[in-house]
């Protein structure tokens, strides 16, 4: 059993145990590229999460991942087969029924760790701001926390299926890679986006919903042929120190009237 992991743990310890942060982990079902399994980025958010919550406990933070949520915002790639699709204003519900069982329970500090590019949750943290005894916190592991590494580590920036969620897939879990058996190289295509016609856009000063079967060729958003699991577990390592350490500092902190500052 490990203690740090709800779907594991048992009512006798629960009971007795009482915990003072939940991390929710929050995946999609989606192609990524050729090559990459649907369930990418709920396996990422469960192995980020799971990895940082232990390293947490291991120092004293009361800390519990709850089971990760498989399905998000998929509008973007309604053309690729089977992309599940829940919609922004449902996964917001989830949230909050979830949230309310938790400060039913006693819980005041929850970490939301995003795996998936499609949920924006800002907008519901500002919607739930006030509403709630429950803290809310937001993580979206593959921007902020990792941006100012990523160049360090890897050769491609990338947006979907690239160098970066390819590294940290053969670190984690590839026995669901597609590669050649001979070879080891990727059965992949090289991610290659399709421009808009407009620059403003291209560049990144206006911003549209990007309908995925026209940017990409196979869902892929950037090269993966580079990518080792040496990569993936040099950025999981990063990812591990800075989550776990938030969790510990978060356990740590009472709740007054100027929470969180």
């Amino acid at each position: 059993m490990r203690e740090w992991i709800l779907q594991e743990v048992n009512y006798g310890f629960v009971k007795d145990n009482p915990y003072e942060v939940a991390v929710l982990p929050m995946g999609a079902t989606e192609p990524h590229n050729l090559h990459l399994p649907y369930g990418t980025d709920t396996f990422e958010a469960t192995e980020i999460a799971s990895r940082s919550c232990e390293a947490a406990w291991k120092q004293g933070a009361k800390v519990v991942m709850l089971p990760a949520i498989p399905y998000g915002t998929e509008t973007n790639q309604r053309e690729f087969h089977l992309s599940m699709n829940v919609n922004p204003t449902t996964l917001g519900q989830i949230i909050k029924d979830l949230t309310a069982s938790m400060e039913y329970q006693g819980i005041r500090k929850l970490v939301i760790l995003n795996s998936h590019g499609g949920n924006d949750f800002k907008p519901l943290l500002r919607e739930m701001s006030g509403t709630t005894a429950v803290n809310m916190f937001l993580c979206n592991w593959f921007k902020e926390t990792s941006a100012d590494v990523k160049s360090e580590i890897f050769d491609h920036p990338d947006d979907h299926a690239g160098e970066m969620e390819t590294s940290l897939g053969l670190a984690c879990f590839p026995e669901f890679i597609d590669r050649d058996p001979e070879s080891g190289k990727l059965n992949a295509d090289d991610g290659t986006c399709r421009p808009t016609r407009f620059e403003a856009v291209n560049n990144g000063w206006v911003s549209i919903t990007r309908p995925w079967h026209l940017l990409t060729t196979n869902s892929g958003a950037g090269y993966p042929h580079e990518a080792t699991a040496e990569k993936g577990e040099k950025l999981m390592d990063i990812l591990v120190e800075r989550i776990s350490s938030f969790l510990v500092d978060l356990a740590n902190a009472e709740i007054d009237e100027s929470f969180p500052f």
